[in-house]
């Protein structure tokens, strides 16, 4: 966090000409309310004297501007395809305006709150410390204390909150407020590993045979998409991998998997660890994290040379969404971001308010500015949200509702089908992108009128692709193991982006950056997935068929002609 500084003359001499007298309330209008989540509680009031810390997220100067330009440089054809832009070029647009700072911070000096800092990657966000009864009142709030049902998760929330008329412009939200995001959840890990590929590697050494439906290795992977296993050129090629929720990946894990399934890799070839937020990587077995295993073994050991970094985010988070803004607001930061960002988490969309989503999507948009293609897994509950549960309306889950990055469904088999779980559907909070439009009408018209009712016709669908999902093979803690999710199919496919990327940066050219205005214009690049479905809700949820569908997307990745289709 970064004391402010361009303020800080204004922060005294407004403070000094407020002291004379009490300042005249400014009219308020209510700029968010939502009614309770049902998987929530009010559990009491807080103490008025608890402190709380708040941020106030201020609107950026140019942010149509922009995304004009990300679709500019994201969009094959368009003159400026591919000529992304740098840190300070991006700050033109995204950094708020002094107009914006100062009218924000002589608001908040009338009422006595002078100790404000700035954070974020373009200094858009203020920070600073009150008792809950001020926030009450500044903001015509009623913040309470709030348990998850049946869970772990326990937030201060209000359902409601107001900001004075003349600053509504300033202003994209108040955080934190009324976002209800309950802890997210890694993958299950089944520990034995029926005919396990360490002690029998070479089985599987030449094609993909049926022994890839029980087991699913990196050379299944190779042999089912045609990923090389040659190495990697590219050092300045980078391919980041998302950490959470204390899970951390262990160096001895992956020697072994290494050892036994990418014996043509050195088995000291290991990831670069970056923290923020607390964030660490201790390295003991009883320290293993499953997913964090699954993420680093499925980029290092598929992006064959390709340097992986895994950014381990700590609990120390404020941003209210696990730390999911704070990785992107370093991210956005960065003067040489990775390349490729995988994710293997998410939450329901309805956790989200649309102004608290519509901040973290436009931190996707940014990054893509900056040539970073941001992959996420799409959830493990079929239509009822990033994981199984009661419903009667189908849940889209975020991020994968964001139309700036891409999701990742699952399949499963070696004749690929559509895995069971592979969460799809439709955002109720983002329009359909236009990159879209042809492919999901195409399937709506074919579903008619099946589901009619439960889901959005008109929002932002997803996944946008597939990959293999089901009985994925790691070692964690110094066993063997098989795991299923999206959350295997993310960085895998992430690997194969990474892969076409180096091949592109020793080209000359640019990395890819967004990448789906260029998937949607390539779908013969996919092996297209047409069986299976997604229940949930009561429902068999959507049917995978021909073409685009919201269970695979486009399908799974063809990696010679993906690799054709950019040009490398």
């Amino acid at each position: 966090m970064v004391r402010l500084s361009s303020c800080a003359v204004l922060l005294s001499g407004l403070a000094s000409s407020m002291a004379a007298g009490i300042p005249t309330r400014r009219a308020m209008a209510v700029h968010e309310q939502r009614t309770l989540p049902v998987h929530f509680a009010n559990s009491g009031t807080p103490s008025p004297d608890t402190p709380i810390n708040l941020k106030i997220a201020l609107t950026a100067s140019d942010m149509a501007g922009l995304e004009q330009r990300f679709w500019d440089v994201s969009t094959p054809g368009n003159a400026l395809y591919g000529q992304h832009l740098s840190f300070e070029e991006t700050k033109v647009f995204a950094a708020p305006t002094q107009d914006t700072v100062s009218a924000v911070v002589a608001w908040l000096n009338e009422n006595g709150i002078n100790n404000i800092t700035t954070t974020g990657a373009f200094d858009d966000w203020l920070a600073f410390t009150i008792p809950i009864s001020t926030a009450n009142s500044l903001f015509d709030a009623d913040y309470q204390t709030f348990s998850e049902i049946g869970g772990s998760t326990q937030l201060v929330r209000t359902l409601a909150y107001s900001l004075p008329v003349d600053l509504q412009q300033h202003i994209n939200l108040i955080h934190p407020s009324t976002d209800f995001v309950r802890n997210i959840q890694g993958p299950k890990f089944r520990a034995s590993v029926p005919g396990s590929s360490l002690s029998n590697n070479t089985a599987r050494a030449l094609g993909a045979p049926s022994s890839c439906n029980s087991v699913v290795t990196p050379t299944c992977l190779q042999d089912l998409y045609g990923i090389p296993a040659t190495a990697a050129t590219q050092s300045s090629n980078k391919l980041g991998v998302s950490g959470f929720i204390d899970q951390w990946p262990q160096t001895a894990d992956l020697r072994t998997f290494l050892g036994s399934l990418r014996p043509d890799i050195s088995s000291t070839t290991t990831f670069t660890l970056q923290t923020l937020d607390g964030g660490s990587d201790p390295q003991s077995a009883r320290d293993a994290g499953i997913e964090a295993n699954l993420d680093v073994q499925y980029t290092v050991g598929v992006a064959t040379g390709v340097p992986v970094t895994f950014i381990s985010v700590g609990e120390n988070n404020a941003d209210g969404i696990d730390g999911f803004l704070d990785i992107m607001n370093n991210i956005n930061a960065q003067t040489a971001p990775p390349h490729v960002l995988t994710t293997s988490y998410g939450f329901d969309e309805p956790d989200l308010t649309s102004a608290m989503a519509n901040q973290l999507c436009n931190a996707y948009m940014t990054s893509g500015t900056r040539g970073v293609s941001i992959l996420f897994a799409s959830g493990d509950g079929g239509v009822s949200g990033s994981q199984s549960q009661s419903c009667s309306t189908f849940i889209p889950t975020f991020p994968s509702g964001c139309p700036f990055l891409t999701s990742v469904g699952a399949t499963q088999d070696v004749t690929e089908t559509s895995a069971s779980f592979s969460s799809g559907g439709f955002s109720n909070i983002f329009a359909r992108p236009s990159y879209q439009t042809t492919p999901v009408a195409t399937y709506l018209t074919a579903l008619g009128s099946t589901n009619a009712g439960k889901f959005s016709t008109t929002g932002r669908a997803f996944p946008d692709v597939a990959a293999q999902g089901v009985n994925v093979e790691i070692v964690d803690g110094g066993s063997a193991g098989l795991v299923d999710g999206t959350s295997c199919a993310s960085p895998i496919f992430a690997s194969v982006i990474a892969l076409i990327n180096d091949q592109l940066v020793a080209a000359g050219k640019s990395p890819l950056g967004f990448l789906n205005p260029f998937l949607y214009a390539n779908p013969s690049a996919f092996f297209d997935i047409t069986t299976g479905d997604n229940p949930g809700c009561g429902t068999n949820g959507f049917p995978a068929r021909a073409g685009w569908d919201p269970v695979t997307g486009l399908g799974t990745p063809n990696f010679a002609s993906l690799l054709a289709a950019a040009g490398a």
